[in-house]
C-alpha cells in the first residue's frame, strides 16, 4: 500500500513541478514518470523496512 501512495504521489509531483518550471506535456510526462520511479522505489525501500522491523 505504501508504494502505490508513493508512486501516486511521485506522479502529481513531477507533473506539477514540470508545469511550475513551464513544461510542455512531454516534459510533464518525462518528469511525472521520472518523480513515479524515484518514489516508488523509496516507498518500497521503506516498506521491506517496515516489514523487517517487526
Amino acid at each position: 500500500m505504501i508504494v502505490i501512495v508513493c508512486a501516486a504521489i511521485g506522479f502529481w509531483l513531477g507533473w506539477t513541478r514540470a508545469g511550475r518550471a513551464g513544461g510542455n506535456r512531454k516534459d510533464r510526462w518525462q518528469w511525472a514518470f521520472a518523480h513515479l520511479m524515484i518514489l516508488t522505489l523509496v516507498g518500497l525501500f521503506a516498506t521491506i523496512f517496515i516489514d523487517r522491523m517487526i
